[in-house]
């Protein structure tokens, strides 16, 4: 296969947006068939096996995958090198964070059938999880997006395959669990060949004891950043009935799901923002960062509006009568999205000017902050309690990131305003057309796409893009 070059941002934000769009949709939508298919106690159980395992899958990454970025995008770096001591690393995490999951399940969780639901998922998960990494991390440094695409539509696919096939069967939500990990195992091997047609691996390289420099901050941050969307089942495990856990997993798992589609943004600036920072290029980083966070934040909106203005709707289409009691809390979790788009930016704009300790001081009294809310206003006020949890810890996010940015008057002078007009967007169109969910999806429409050509940089981007379409 032939050396491509680098894919500049827009087409990179392409290839990110239709891949994790796609990956994500299908997710949901299998999630969202798990719901059907299992009731409400056994899906709370699979909730917290799932989030079990996604934390543990960062484990094998331990933020390596930052470092590697760091150093695969100074000049003349050894890629190849980088690559095979980044899988090194991860062959030995792995392997230690088996032992480690094994000890917490067996000594932690009573429950026979929880423990044998999160053993069935998180052994293919999170070597699945471990492959995969290696290969997104090693595209996102080439920037070649469309390979990470490949990867997750790879998952995907073979996820929307062994799910209802083990449904049609009728199988024990322990088997049900282990083909779902089994998905992303498949894909995390396929990611790695993908990485082998690319770049040529000797595993006899010489160690890159670079990737180790400051990795500890990367560790605690990266922990945080993976720990924080799964503390809610984790910790409400511990405070509410197992069926109300299911009912406030159906109501974040869509927010959650969705909130990964900003982050294609971010994925396509990161390695652009560390390089204009080592380059010494710093009014163009913020100019990009600002730009990000614009992007992001619209992007968020658009989707929080099918998911505030519709939650009934949604609710009722998707699982029927049973689960309406989720109805309510979904239309407050849809907030989410909006502010975790702009908390990301805010964050990428730390750990691109080699801010990361600050970024993981504000990660660590977030986390803090989130046990709390999650513990005490889900003992409160059960499952809408733990709804406003969620959206209150993402609002400490924004505010702290913004708070320790060296550049956060500048940022905030445009922040600010997409806040308020977020605010009066919904909660104002909410109030003047209350009982009509669909005309007021449409007015939020139009004012977010009057936003978008009042704003002059994302107009001129639009623009581009447009000039770009009509030349090729």
């Amino acid at each position: 296969m032939s050396k491509a070059g680098k894919n500049g941002i827009g087409k990179n934000v392409f290839h990110l947006f239709y891949s994790t769009a796609l990956s994500r949709g299908v997710n949901t939508v299998v999630l969202i068939v798990l719901v059907n298919y299992l009731n409400a106690e056994n899906y709370g159980m699979f909730s917290v096996a799932l989030a079990f395992a996604m934390v543990m899958g960062y484990f094998t990454d331990a933020g390596l995958s930052n470092t590697v970025l760091r150093e695969g995008s100074k000049q003349n770096a050894d890629v190849a090198a980088i690559v095979v001591s980044y899988i090194k690393l991860r062959a030995i995490l792995l392997a230690a964070t088996f032992l480690s999951s094994y000890a917490i399940i067996h000594f932690s969780y009573d429950q026979p059938q929880l423990k044998g639901i999160m053993f069935s998922l998180v052994i293919p998960m999170v070597a699945g999880l471990a492959l995969q990494s290696i290969g997104i991390t090693y595209f996102q440094l080439k920037e070649k997006m469309e390979y990470l695409g490949y990867i997750r539509i790879c998952s995907s696919l073979v996820l929307v395959i062994l799910i209802p096939i083990g449904m049609f069967l009728s199988l024990h939500v322990l088997m049900i669990a282990f083909l779902f990990g089994l998905s992303y195992l498949i894909a995390g091997f396929y990611g790695l060949y993908l990485v082998g047609r690319q770049v040529k691996l000797n595993l006899r390289t010489p160690f890159k004891r670079s990737l180790l420099k400051n990795i500890w901050s990367f560790v605690l941050s990266g922990l945080l950043i993976m720990l924080l969307p799964q503390l809610g089942p984790l910790i409400l495990e511990k405070t509410i009935t197992m069926t109300e856990v299911g009912i406030f997993a159906v109501a974040y798992r869509i927010p959650s799901a969705l909130y990964q589609v900003p982050g294609v943004i971010a994925g396509a600036f990161y390695p652009v923002l560390f390089r204009h920072f080592h380059h010494g290029e710093h009014e163009e980083h913020l100019r990009l960062n600002i730009l990000q966070a614009k992007m992001m934040g619209i992007i968020g909106m658009l989707m929080t509006i099918p998911i505030f203005f519709l939650s009934n709707e949604i609710v009722s289409l998707l699982f029927g009568a049973k689960w309406a009691s989720a109805a309510e809390p979904l239309k407050i979790a849809g907030l989410i999205l909006f502010f975790q788009s702009i908390s990301i930016a805010f964050a990428d704009g730390l750990t691109t000017k080699n801010l990361q300790t600050r970024r993981t001081a504000v990660q660590f009294v977030v986390v803090m902050a989130a046990v709390f809310l999650y513990y005490f206003l889900s003992g409160e006020f059960t499952v809408m309690g733990a709804v406003y949890a969620a959206v209150l810890i993402e609002i400490i996010s924004v505010l702290g990131f913004l708070a320790m940015n060296p550049d956060r008057w500048p940022i905030a002078k445009k922040a600010a305003s997409y806040v308020a007009f977020f605010a009066l967007c919904f909660y104002g169109i909410d109030f003047i057309l209350p009982g009509n969910p669909y005309l007021a999806s449409f007015v939020s429409c139009v004012f977010i796409c009057l936003l978008c050509l009042l704003d002059q940089q994302l107009r001129k981007l639009i623009l581009s893009l447009k000039k770009r379409r009509d030349v090729s």
